[in-house]
């Protein structure tokens, strides 16, 4: 593979991603497979305190596209140009691609989750329950209705923002999960557990014993308290990182127009887990 860092040239594009809390993952799996497929682009991950100003840099500079993470999915809607219909009715935005300086905001989240509950074979009659109520549970629970889902409860302390969620899909709302049945599908779509707090679990045991299935959307760290514990009590689980994969192999898709091969991703996913 060529070594980017001796091929930047006056037309190589950039992407990148904004985040209150910048990490690797982005830049070593983006970057690798530029490298790898011989394409004229280069990746960075950034923090910001001004989310206008970096939005209207990803405009005036020609940034192909911009990954955009917690608390950022919400807030930027209102700085682009257009929203794709899904993203719309998500009400957040991970994904801006900038097509002479139009700026549209897309949601690949909601495609990551739909392709692993297919792949986990989850039943459509399960109960499910999704802790939290931000803009990765917007996209969560979107998924979960588009895909036929009716048995979900969404688990916030939030009442100005769970309880809107749940009646948008016509789900149930909770504070905690007290008298609550079981539920066999847990999902985290709360940063609870995300580093530097990795010592925190968004479910009791008792719940985690009950599921049989476990979702984190948190990334990092890659085996979260939940995972881990769900692991040990032998749950089908989905972490973080195979659903963050999924969603940014798409979003590289969209800034590149190349789909990557099975063997790519798998070659590009070592590569970040080895940092």
């Amino acid at each position: 593979m060529q070594d980017f860092r001796f091929t930047l040239n006056k037309d190589t594009q950039m992407c990148m991603s904004l985040s209150t809390r910048p990490g690797n993952f982005g830049t070593r799996l983006h970057n690798f497979l530029y490298a790898r497929l011989d394409l004229d682009f280069f990746y960075k991950s950034f923090t910001t305190d001004n989310l206008r100003n970096a939005v209207e840099g990803i405009s005036a500079l020609g940034i192909r596209g911009c990954a955009i993470s917690m608390p950022f999915k919400e807030e930027v809607m209102p700085l682009l140009d257009r929203i794709e219909p899904s993203a719309a009715r998500i009400d957040a935005v991970n994904t801006i691609v900038n097509d002479s300086g139009v700026l549209t905001g897309l949601n690949t989240d909601y495609v990551a989750i739909q392709r692993v509950f297919v792949e986990r074979s989850i039943p459509l009659d399960a109960r499910v329950c999704v802790a939290g109520s931000g803009g990765m549970a917007k996209a969560i629970v979107s998924a979960l209705d588009d895909s036929g889902y009716r048995r979900v409860t969404i688990l916030a302390r939030n009442e100005s923002t769970g309880q809107p969620l749940a009646q948008n899909y016509g789900y149930a709302w909770r504070k905690t999960l007290d008298g609550e049945g079981d539920f066999k599908v847990l999902v985290n779509a709360s940063p609870v557990g995300m580093a530097p707090e990795a010592d925190q679990c968004p479910f009791p045991l008792e719940r985690i014993v009950q599921a049989r299935y476990v979702v984190d959307a948190v990334a990092n760290p890659v085996r979260t308290r939940l995972i881990e514990t769900a692991a040990q009590h032998s749950k089908v689980t989905v972490n973080g990182f195979e659903i963050t994969v999924i969603q940014s192999i798409e979003q590289f898709r969209l800034y590149t127009g190349v789909t990557p091969s099975a063997e790519d991703v798998r070659a590009a996913t070592e590569y970040v887990l080895k940092a």
